[in-house]
Order: C-alpha cells, then structure tokens, then sequence
C-alpha cells in the first residue's frame, strides 16, 4: 500500500510536486469538518495551514497518520501532546517567514513613520492634505528592539541601514552579541521604553510575555514613542495602548496582531487614525508561502522515509534513542524552563551534567531537551531539538556537558545550570518509582522532592514563623488553589526556600503582594504549560 498525503489547505504547487515524487498526494482545501474527520483515516500524513484544527478527535480518527506537518511557524491549531502520546510525528517550516515577517514590520515602520495609510485614504477621498500628514524620520532616531532573535535581527540590521540608533533588550543575548549589530544592550526593559523613540517587539507571546507593555511600562516610555507589534497579539495590552494615545504618550501605533484573531470590524484601532493596522500579514508573501510548501513537503518526505526531520517539534519521530534515555526528555526540559524561571541574570553559559545511570548513554538528546526547554520563553520562533544550539550560539551562550558515574542520594540525577561565570543557578531533578515519577529535587542550592506541575511558585525568604500562613492568605484572597507546598531551609532563622504547585495562573499583582507580605528575597511563577 502507498504512502498517502492529505494536504487540507492551499500550498504552493512546488511543495505538492516535491511530494508526488514519491508519494500519493490529494489536495482537498476547505473539507467540511465531518468530511475532514470522515476521510483523514486514510492517510499516512496531513499537511495544513493555521485554519483546519488537528486536534484531540482529528488525531484519534486519522488511525494511520505517521505525520502531521504545519506549513508555517505556528502550532496552536495541532494538538502536539495528543500526537506525541500517538507516536505521530509533528513538523513546521519554522524558517519560511522569518525574512518575510521581518520585512513586513519595515513596513509598517515606514507606513507609521510617514502616515502613508491615512494619507492613501485622504487623497483616494478626493482630498490634496498634504500638510495634515506630515510624518517623521527614522534616521538618527532609537529604535527599541525587544527580542533578538532571528526577525529581530533582521529587523535591526535593516532599520540601522536607515541610520537609526539601535537599543535591544534581551535577557538572553551578550553585549558581544548586541555590538555586531552596533547596538546598546539595554540592562533593563525600563531602559529601553525610557530611552526609545520606535519600539518594536519580537518575542513568543508566553505567560511571561503576554502583557509585557501594559500600563506601567507605558508611563515610562518617551512621549510620542510610536509602537510596532507584528509578534504575537496580547503582548501589547491593547487597552492600556489605546489609553496611553489619548494620554499623549503614543504617538502612532503599527499592529498586524490581535488578542483576538480575526480581529472584530469594531475592534477600537481601526477608528485611530494613527494607527496603522493590518490583518496579521507577517507571513503573507508569495516567497514566504513557496519556502513553506517546499520546507514542508521536505519535512513530511524525510519523515516517512524513516529519517531524520530537523524540524520536528515533538520527540516520537526522532532518532531512535535508548529506552533508557527516553524518561528523561520531558524531565530535561522541564528542568530548562525552570532554569529559566530562576536564573534572574543574564545568562551566557548553560552547564549539564548527568550522574549516575543516566550518564552510561548517549545524553545528547538530553542537552537539546534542556535548551529546548531554556529557550521556549524567550524566543519569537519555535524552538526544536535542532535550532536549540543555534540559538544558544546565536546569544553567545556557551554550553558545557558534563558526566560522573556517581549520583550520590540518587540512581540518576540530571542537572541544569544557567547564569554567568560568577553566578550560576542549578536546577536539578530525576526519577523516581517503576512508572519513573519525575521529580525537581534542587534548586538555588536548596535540597527539594516536588513534583513539576504547570503552574509552580518558588519563593525565597528568611525563615521565621507565620511566612506559610501569610502566603496561604494571600493567594486565599486571590481565589488561587495551593495544590502542594514545601520548605526547604539550610538553618534555622536562615534564608528558605518554599516551593508551591498551584491550580491557576497566579496574576503579577499577586506575586507582588507575596513579596511585600513577607519581604521575600525572591518570588518567581513559572508555566510548564506554555
């Protein structure tokens, strides 16, 4: 029986022609749902764009799916966990857009700067206004980056062509990394909003992220700082933007993403004449849609074949690896997005090490696990056990592995270190029991036995009596549900640490007031979930 690919939504005829090559392709856009469920069982990979939602129940009736490719960089219409369980292998084309989204945020800083939408408008009206449209310059003018990676790169290396002075934030790049680009590195983002006159923004819209510029950042911006968000919609809290207009604090504003997509006619930024708005067109290039196709025809190609896919986003259809190994992955990553979630400083080298058993194998797989892990909350792009140590060396971070045959208390422990030099924190965990529990059994020095749940909360304060109590209070009146706590202290009266699971998301107001309560040291929230 031949290999078949369904392909339910429109892709440029190179990818199909690569595919046909050797496989059986149908290309079927716009199926009804029922029908899309009817037929999926009958093939061996589905290819889709951002609209036809390969989900719990698609994954389920598509019995013989191998692959599952998305023609694009997002993912937020597959279900990769569902088809991680399934051993479905899923893959994007994280790299088709990236020059295009780049461009297209050029774009729309050109289009703000010289207000070339409402003076379109004015003049198709009938109208000669020449002077109710007088725009401004980018040349000599500072330009806010928020985010380097590859489309902030890009986007900086274009605007200091036109002569603008570039400051970037990101907690994760070197200032080696930021002057081959000649820009200031920002120590802080209340540097970058206080000092910029562009501010662009390129980061994955995250937990951390969502809401980054909301009220509070905005009183600290310049007045007439004109705003680009072509990332991901409800990074830029859209009420508070639109407030800070009418306040006199924004000047312009260039959007082409939404908290809610497709954005309603009534949305209020479309009655702004200074605001440029475009219906999230990052990718919508006939150059980006081409290198979508055939990136992922190659993509569902390699995977059928047997081989190696480097943009596989979830670990089934990889290399093969040791069952031993295996376990381990979704630990590894795990520890990573919480070196994240602790590390505070600014990070240049990540250091693994492996004890015991776990060291005996191939722990590679493990170190791209850990970076995947590092690098899903800062980046715009996806992350992948293939571009992981890309964007490590990208940002000047060195990595370092390590082995010991000793685990001491443990049969295997696996630990992340990520920080500076001088300053380095160190997560570590392992497994536990016949069904291998995954377990966080340190971190910043403090011996820990919690298990990794989504939604988790390490706090660092000076022990004394009434700290859990007051704590428990807080997030009470929150309507926040503790769903486990532990302490872990080096001496008594010294510092603590407390770690606690929780239900929900608990809300940045609230860690602040867990901070004032108790006068903690440190409070960080961290989503495994994201």
């Amino acid at each position: 029986m031949s290999l078949r690919v369904l392909v339910a939504e429109p892709l440029a005829e190179e990818g199909i022609e690569k595919m046909r090559a050797e496989l059986e392709v149908d290309v079927l856009p716009d199926l009804p749902r029922q029908k899309f469920l009817d037929v999926i069982g009958e093939y061996d990979a589905v290819i889709v764009r951002s609209a036809t939602q390969i989900d719990k129940e698609a994954i389920e009736k598509g019995w013989r799916l191998k692959v599952v490719g998305r023609a694009g960089i997002g993912l937020d219409n597959i279900d990769v966990e569902a088809a991680t369980r399934r051993g479905i292998l899923v893959v994007n084309a994280p790299q088709s857009n990236i020059l295009s989204a780049a461009e297209h945020t050029m774009a729309l800083l050109l289009s703000m700067a010289r207000r070339i939408p409402a003076a379109d408008a004015s003049l198709r009206a009938g109208k000669w206004a020449r002077s109710k449209f007088t725009g401004v310059e980018l040349h000599g003018k500072t330009l806010g980056v928020v985010g380097l990676g590859r489309i902030g790169t890009l986007v900086a290396q274009r605007a200091s062509a036109f002569g603008m002075r570039l400051m970037v934030f990101d907690p994760y790049v070197t200032e080696a990394r930021a002057a081959e680009l000649k820009a200031t590195l920002a120590s802080s983002l209340e540097e970058l909003l206080q000092q910029a006159d562009f501010i662009t923004i390129h980061l994955p819209k995250t937990s951390e992220t969502k809401g980054m510029l909301a009220e509070k950042q905005f009183v600290q911006m310049k007045p007439g700082v004109r705003i680009v968000n072509a990332a991901r919609g409800g990074i830029v809290d859209e009420a508070a933007l639109l407030t800070a207009h009418e306040n006199g604090i924004v000047a312009a504003a260039a959007i082409d993403v939404y908290e809610k997509e497709p954005a309603s006619p009534e949305h209020p930024f479309f009655k702004e004449p200074d605001f440029v708005v475009t219906p999230h067109l990052g990718a919508s290039t006939q150059e980006a849609q081409e290198k979508a196709g055939t990136a992922i025809a190659e993509q569902v190609l390699l995977a059928l074949r047997g081989e190696f896919a480097p943009y596989a986003v979830n670990i089934k259809g990889g290399a093969e690896y040791v069952e031993a190994i295996r376990p381990f992955i979704s630990l590894t990553e795990k520890l990573g997005r919480i070196a994240h979630g602790v590390s505070g400083d600014r990070i240049t080298e990540v250091h693994m090490q492996f004890r015991g058993a776990v060291a005996e194998h191939d722990t590679r797989i493990l170190t791209l696990a850990g970076l995947k892990g590092l690098f899903s909350a800062i980046v715009h792009e996806p992350v992948t056990y293939v571009n992981a140590p890309l964007l490590a060396s990208e940002r000047g971070i060195q990595i370092n592995e390590t082995k010991s045959a000793v685990a001491s208390d443990f049969v295997s422990l696996v630990s992340i270190g990520a920080g500076s030099d001088r300053d380095s924190v160190v997560v570590a965990g392992t497994l536990v029991g016949k069904k291998d529990e995954e377990r966080i059994v340190e971190v910043w020095g403090y011996g820990m036995d919690m298990r990794p749940e989504r939604h988790m909360c390490l706090i660092r304060y000076t022990d004394r009596p009434g700290v859990v109590g007051k704590v428990g209070s807080v997030l009470g009146e929150a309507g926040v549900n503790i769903a486990s706590m532990q302490v872990s202290r080096q001496t008594i009266g010294g510092e603590a640490l407390m770690g606690l699971t929780v239900d929900d998301e608990i809300p940045s107001d609230v860690l602040g007031k867990i901070k004032e309560s108790i006068s903690a040291t440190d409070v960080r929230a961290i989503d495994l979930g994201e």
